[in-house]
C-alpha cells in the first residue's frame, strides 16, 4: 500500500459517529473525512480474543467478491487453528457483516480483505492510504489513531478509535471534493508485549475491469 502525505486546502476534516451501520453513510457527506461506528464487542468475545494465543489468531490477505467473504473467513479461521465456539462464530459473522456494509456503501462487489496480527510499530507514521476508502476494525489491542492535519505534519491532537469500533476513512483516491485532511496510524506498541488483531477492507476493481 502506498502512503501519501501532502498539504491540502479546504480539506474535509469531519468525523461522523454512527450508532448503527446504516448511519455510516455519513462518510459520503462532502465535509466528512471518516466515520466511526460506536459499538462494543460482546464482553465474552472480547475476553476470548484477548486471551487467545497470538499464534492462533487468524491472518490473511486476499482479494475476493464480497459474497464470498463469509465462506472464506471460515476457511481462514480453520487454517489458523482458531477454536470452535460461539465466540468464533461471532467473529466470523461480524467480519462478513462489515464486508457487506462496506461494499454496499462503496458500491464495490470486490474487496481486498486483510487480517493482520501486529506486534511492532508497523505503520506508526501518520498518513493517508492511496485507496478510495478503507474500513479498519481492531478486534484486539489498541485501536487505530487519527488526527487532523492539512499541512502534512503530524496532528497536534491524536485520538484513538475504541477497540471493536469499525473506522471508515477516505483515501487519496476518493473521487469527491474536498480532499481529506485526516491522517491515521497504527498505535506504537513496540516492546509492550501486546498483539493486535486488525481487519482492513479496501474496495478493488473487478477482474474484468482491470487494465
Amino acid at each position: 500500500m502506498e502512503y501519501i502525505r501532502k498539504t491540502v486546502r479546504n480539506a474535509a476534516v469531519g468525523v461522523g459517529v454512527a450508532d448503527n451501520p446504516t448511519n455510516l453513510s455519513v462518510l459520503l457527506k462532502p465535509g466528512c473525512a471518516a466515520a466511526i461506528w460506536r459499538r462494543q464487542t460482546p464482553p465474552s468475545v472480547q475476553s476470548w480474543l484477548d486471551l487467545l494465543d497470538p499464534d492462533a489468531l487468524p491472518r490473511a490477505q486476499v482479494n475476493l467478491p464480497q459474497n464470498a467473504v463469509a465462506k472464506t473467513i471460515r476457511h481462514i479461521c480453520d487454517a489458523s487453528g482458531l477454536p470452535d465456539g460461539k465466540e468464533r462464530e461471532w467473529l466470523q459473522d461480524d467480519i462478513a457483516l462489515l464486508a457487506g456494509t462496506f461494499s454496499g456503501l462503496m458500491s464495490a462487489k470486490h474487496l481486498r480483505l486483510r487480517l493482520e496480527t501486529v506486534k511492532t510499530d508497523a505503520c506508526r507514521e501518520f498518513h493517508i492510504d492511496a485507496t478510495t476508502a478503507q474500513l479498519v476494525c481492531t478486534y484486539r489491542g489498541i485501536g487505530t489513531q487519527y488526527g487532523i492535519s492539512t499541512d502534512g505534519r503530524e496532528p497536534k491532537r491524536v485520538f484513538t478509535v475504541p477497540t471493536g469500533s469499525p473506522f471508515l476513512l477516505r483515501g487519496t483516491l476518493w473521487t469527491g471534493q474536498p480532499p481529506s485532511g485526516l491522517l491515521h496510524r497504527s498505535p506504537p506498541i513496540e516492546g509492550s508485549g501486546e498483539t493486535r488483531l486488525v481487519l482492513i477492507l479496501d474496495p478493488v476493481r473487478e477482474p474484468d475491469q482491470e487494465a
